[in-house]
């Protein structure tokens, strides 16, 4: 899964995500970054829904958390968007560690959280808007490598 992937339109976007969910486990984190409108939580949501929620995902933007659990999703899920988030201490007072207990977490704008890059558990994937597609470059922590779809 690593490299750069075109994504031409929302079903190949909904088709990466099933990718992502199949290979996903408690403890992973999926870091979305990429600027304004670069399908972050277009991607979220797919990942989401291929976990099995049957629902309207809506944005974090404004709850900043929202969390889903079993029996909607496979396993449980943290989706957080750090965007307005003014200094990574705001995750910690977020009480964001305690979120992450046993499930996984998909993170948009992760720098403004401190980032998660370092973990072997993340799947950093930066989108890019290309033409009337995405791109996704994926980079894999340690722990994707022998999984990833």
């Amino acid at each position: 899964m690593s490299g750069t992937h075109e994504l031409a339109d929302l079903g190949a976007m909904a088709e990466f995500g099933a990718r992502i969910a199949e290979a996903l486990q408690p403890g992973d984190v999926v870091a979305l970054s990429g600027g304004l409108g670069a399908g972050k939580t277009t991607l979220a949501r797919a990942i989401i829904a291929a976990l099995g929620y049957p629902g309207e995902v809506p944005s974090p933007t404004f709850t900043i958390v929202e969390t889903y659990d079993p029996p909607a999703v496979r396993l449980p899920v943290v989706h957080a968007d750090f965007y307005r988030l003014a200094s990574p201490r705001e995750a910690d007072e977020l009480g964001l560690d305690d979120y992450r207990v046993g499930a996984a977490l998909i993170a948009e704008w992760p720098e403004q959280a401190g980032g998660f890059f370092a973990e072997p558990a993340c799947l950093g994937i930066t989108l890019e808007i290309a033409g009337d597609g995405r791109r996704a470059i994926v980079e894999p922590g340690a722990d994707w490598l022998s999984r990833a779809p």
